[in-house]
């Protein structure tokens, strides 16, 4: 069985048995969504890039010391180990990140994108990103940090009320208030949200 074919698990032993390509499939895997995730909250690329060293470096750490336990979601445990770092560099820098209106968060849409969009639709869309993105900016923190968890980093209820510390019900409550409160910030500036 080739490397891509195993589960995180089976990569993890691999890895743990002295097979560092293993641990490169692992990070391969995954790279892409733990850096756009830490990306989004910090909004800064060289700060983005340390963090997301630190969390691979903590990641090694942990496994090479014994301490990881054999669970079967290595992306959740990846995923908190970045949003602790995270937390930790706020705290240490007394600041708490806001949402860039900038930043290119086009994965919260997906289903907008068609196979073959024409040059209007493709203006459209980008004014719906922009729309939303501006939307999200005025969510209370608790609310966009559930928002993107679930529909960017694509975890669990479970995973976000794990990773956050809150209960499975606040984390659904935090994510209906989100819904709730975009959908009332649309109806109330007119905005549509549909091609």
């Amino acid at each position: 069985m080739s490397a891509k074919q195993m589960s995180d698990q089976e990569l993890v032993n691999s890895y743990l048995k002295g097979n560092h390509t293993s641990f490169e499939t692992l990070v391969n895997r995954h790279q892409a969504r733990i850096y756009s995730y830490v990306l989004m909250l910090v909004k800064d690329r060289q700060l983005a890039d340390d963090i997301f060293q630190d969390t691979f470096i903590k990641i090694i750490r942990t496994l090479k010391s014994g301490a990881y336990k054999e669970d079967g979601k290595f992306i959740q445990w990846a995923m908190r180990i970045a949003h602790n770092l995270i937390i930790d560099h706020f705290r240490k820098s007394k600041r708490l990140p806001t949402v860039d209106s900038q930043f290119d968060d086009t994965g919260i849409v997906r289903q907008l994108n068609s196979n073959h969009p024409s040059i209007e639709e493709q203006i459209i869309t980008e004014q719906i990103h922009e729309d939303l993105r501006k939307m999200i900016a005025f969510l209370p923190e608790e609310q966009r940090e559930v928002l993107y968890l679930r529909l960017y980093a694509e975890m669990s209820f479970k995973d976000i009320s794990e990773m956050t510390g809150v209960s499975i019900n606040t984390a659904l409550g935090r994510m209906r208030y989100a819904l709730i409160n975009m959908r009332k910030m649309a109806k109330d500036n007119n905005v549509t949200l549909t091609v």
